[in-house]
């Protein structure tokens, strides 16, 4: 089932790395929400924040939330 959202974070992988998808590309690995801001401000939204990343409705977190990031 495809997401409604523009913003999917995956669950965590071996290494405790999620993958960043916007708008159907894959990004890459984030360790931690600070890298999901980073890959965000990469894609255009050159204004977030670690505090955007985790309240925004945009964002679906597969798996569990913006606190985990072991497996």
């Amino acid at each position: 089932m495809a997401s409604t959202v523009p913003v999917v974070i995956y669950p965590p992988d071996g290494d405790g790395g999620r993958r960043v998808r916007v708008d159907g590309t894959i990004l890459g690995l984030a360790y931690s929400v600070k890298d999901v801001a980073a890959f965000l401000q990469e894609a255009g939204l050159q204004d977030w924040d670690e505090m955007d990343v985790v309240r925004s409705g945009m964002i679906e977190w597969r798996g569990s939330g913006p606190d985990d990031w072991a497996t």
